[in-house]
């Protein structure tokens, strides 16, 4: 039974050179809900001009190709633009790599509706197939981010399945260069707590996959760590800057800004 389409609140997936796992990605995704944008960040492997020709065919799937690899950040900021230019006001962040649980996308979906102010963020529950290594180095992350939010509820800064207010978050990353890589997820949740937008938390499932079930993974431990360390020390200037700002405000609990 084909699923309505929303008028303001959309599926975006970033890929990158993601194999076959994408096709069984967006077509779960689209299992869920209408409509789902993928934007093919300069991939190489032929999967974006395969996506794209299934597209000709279904009007609720629209994929758009980048001609060079730009990061992730920068990926959902152009489908975040164009889903701001076709009047969506809502976007549902979600991995290509198959680690996200598609059919929580109608309960995400829904939190956001009732709460259109808020950003719905996943809090990720891991099973062994989580790598020790990445669980432990997520716990010192989410340590800085309550420290960065002065404890403004923000479950896990990493955890890329979630709904954004799509005009907040252009107004985020269009201030400042960063937040296009694999340092988006957590920037992003920081800069929004700054600005008042409050989170709701929800479980959910997160697998890892292995090379032989189709997983990709373009995490790089030493890299993406260091971006990950400039990051937090760039933020954490920033926070000492601003706390005066934020304890007043949390103290006279000063509204929101409004976009």
């Amino acid at each position: 039974m084909p699923i309505d389409a929303s008028r303001t609140h959309l599926v975006l997936i970033p890929s990158y050179n993601t194999g076959e796992r994408l096709f069984s990605t967006v077509s779960a995704a689209r299992a869920q809900w209408n409509p789902v944008w993928v934007v093919i960040d300069g991939s190489t492997d032929g999967t974006g001009e395969r996506l794209a020709q299934i597209a000709t065919d279904d009007p609720g799937l629209k994929v758009v190709l980048l001609p060079r690899n730009q990061g992730k950040g920068a990926a959902v900021l152009h489908g975040l633009r164009m889903a701001q230019e076709a009047g969506f006001t809502h976007a549902l962040t979600m991995d290509s790599d198959g680690q996200h649980p598609a059919d929580l996308i109608p309960t995400f979906m829904q939190a956001s509706v009732a709460r259109p102010d808020t950003m719905v963020l996943g809090r990720p529950v891991f099973d062994a197939s989580a790598p020790l290594l990445r669980v432990r180095g997520r716990r010192v992350s989410n340590g800085w981010t309550q420290l960065e939010t002065l404890f403004a509820g923000v479950g896990d800064s990493l955890y890329g399945f979630r709904v954004y207010p799509v005009a907040s978050l252009i107004r985020v990353m269009a201030r400042q260069p960063w937040m296009r890589r694999f340092d988006f997820d957590t920037e992003a949740v920081v800069r929004l707590a700054w600005r008042g937008v409050k989170p709701i938390n929800i479980d959910a499932p997160v697998k890892y996959l292995t090379a032989a079930e189709g997983g990709v993974s373009h995490f790089r431990y030493v890299r993406d760590n260091v971006l990950l360390t400039w990051m937090h020390t760039r933020l954490m200037v920033e926070f000492v800057l601003r706390l005066p700002w934020l304890i007043a405000k949390r103290v006279l609990r000063l509204p929101p800004f409004q976009d």
